[in-house]
């Protein structure tokens, strides 16, 4: 049985709209899609595998070139073979969610997966490993999965006509969309829909995930990131139809924000965060019945709220939110405007717990200063080494998201402590320098220390990024705008 053979096999046993009566056409559109000659053998039968091997057909035949775009947008078309219509796979979605909703997402999960528009391969490569720290076990990611952005790519996108469609990444316009020089394919891409505070959203998993079950809801209409009473409302609404994951929003503004700020979404969830763990420090009496709150023993300025109530959960959260919009201490240097630009919002994470509505909201300052130019609630200069990006939502709850440059850079790290021969590049001597200044450096213990001291680093910059620090000062500010809150 030829590869191609074996894909139509795959499609016909799929729960694409494919039966035995269509085996012909099938074989066909595929042909029409990698030539008819020089058939590439596939290195197993799994559905990635065969791809692959179709992939390397249609490049033998010239039916596309070698870049890395072609090569996706042909391998998302075929994979669309297999995949169901987006209305059969929402109709089968929701007729699991009468069973439970974890049903409803186990099924669009895994066929997610199995089409490959989740990136598992890709996903596989990254580094992952635990860093004890004093605020509990924190996570370390270096990103290894995203593909590089190909120069030809980029090169022949700067003469393609700029169309505007889909407006961006995250429009509900990508479903199905074949993709372009400098835009993904996104053929086999499929969107959940769903209805919040009486409007139409999508749901969807991320490629590259950076988390087990990573999702992301997203506004049919392209407008850009709010923070308000809605967003707090619906942050809710989605646990409250998916009770199994947690959901937050990246702030609306930039710096504290996201790297997407033009289009309303929110990151979710089947994993639970460093943050979620972190203790209560001190209860708060926001005067406000029904809402348990405190303050997390957490680097981020971070308020949670507890209620079985949505309406007074909503009420709380709002209050706190509108606070902060508009409140400044300089004896911290939080200012809630300068020249009349806006510097406040919040970074917002709701799950369910039992029968009870959690809701954390992080504090979030982006001014900047001559000392601080990228930030001064913002990684500092001597941990931008290690990161130097903006702390976004996932950061914010524990899970450092590390550029893939740290593989091999940290590599010569342990070299240099070693006392080999290294590349190691000049802006981590002073780190590795004190490393070395403080611990006993082995070849059995060098990776071990540098997985260490990369967490102490994370806990650092978490701590920059928090607008009251955890000193004398920082909890009398805090104090301060808790007495705000309450008096409001």
């Amino acid at each position: 049985m030829t590869t191609v053979d074996q894909f139509v096999q795959a499609v016909l046993a799929s729960p694409s709209p494919y039966t035995g009566l269509d085996q012909i056409y099938v074989h066909n559109r595929i042909l029409a899609l990698v030539g008819d000659d020089n058939p590439v053998t596939a290195v197993d039968d799994q559905l990635t595998s065969l791809t692959d091997a179709l992939v390397q057909t249609a490049l033998t035949n010239g039916k596309i070139e070698d870049t890395p775009s072609d090569r996706d947008i042909l391998a998302d078309q075929l994979m669309d073979l297999v995949t169901p219509l987006p209305s059969a796979l929402n109709q089968t979605f929701w007729n699991k969610y009468q069973t439970s909703p974890q049903a409803a997402t186990d099924y669009f999960y895994h066929l997610s997966k199995a089409n490959d528009y989740i990136k598992t391969r890709a996903i596989a490569k990254n580094v992952v490993f635990p860093a004890t720290t004093d605020f509990g076990d924190l996570e370390i990611t270096i990103n290894l999965s995203k593909p590089e952005k190909d120069p030809k790519a980029i090169a022949a996108a700067r003469n393609q006509p700029q169309d505007g469609y889909p407006l961006c990444q995250l429009c509900m316009e990508n479903e199905g969309y074949l993709g372009r020089l400098g835009y993904p394919a996104r053929s086999n891409h499929r969107i959940i829909r769903l209805t919040l505070g009486g409007e139409t959203w999508g749901f969807q998993y991320s490629p590259y995930a950076y988390f087990n079950e990573h999702s992301i809801f997203l506004d049919q209409v392209h407008r850009p990131m709010v923070i308000n009473r809605q967003t707090f409302s619906n942050l809710l609404e989605i646990v409250k139809q998916f009770p199994h994951y947690f959901v937050g929003s990246n702030a609306d503004l930039p710096i504290v924000g996201g790297s997407m700020l033009s289009h309303e979404h929110y990151q979710g969830g089947r994993h639970v965060f460093p943050m979620m763990k972190a203790p209560i420090a001190r209860q708060l009496d926001l005067g406000i019945a029904g809402v348990e709150a405190g303050i997390v023993k957490w680097p981020m300025s971070t308020i949670r709220l507890t209620s079985t109530d949505q309406v007074a959960l909503l009420d709380a959260a709002t209050k706190i939110h509108n606070v902060w919009m508009d409140y400044s201490d300089e004896s911290v240097a939080v200012r809630a405007y300068t020249d009349n630009v806006r510097h406040h919002t919040t970074t917002p994470i709701a799950r369910k717990v039992g029968d009870q509505y959690v809701l954390d909201l992080v504090l979030r300052d982006n001014q900047t200063s001559t000392q601080y130019p990228d930030g001064i609630f913002h990684p500092h200069q001597d941990v931008q080494h290690i990161k130097k990006e903006n702390i976004g939502l996932i950061e914010v709850m524990g899970r450092a998201i590390l550029p893939a440059r740290l593989k091999t850079e940290l590599q010569e790290v342990a070299k240099y402590l070693l006392g080999r021969h290294n590349q190691m590049v000049a802006m981590h001597q002073p780190w590795a320098d004190a490393i070395k200044a403080k611990t006993n450096i082995t070849a059995d213990n060098v990776d071990a220390v540098i997985d260490r001291e990369v967490g102490q680093v994370f806990a650092r910059v978490l701590a920059d990024a928090g607008v009251f620090k955890w000193d004398a000062a920082g909890e009398a500010a805090f104090n301060r705008f808790v007495a705000a809150v309450k008096a409001d």
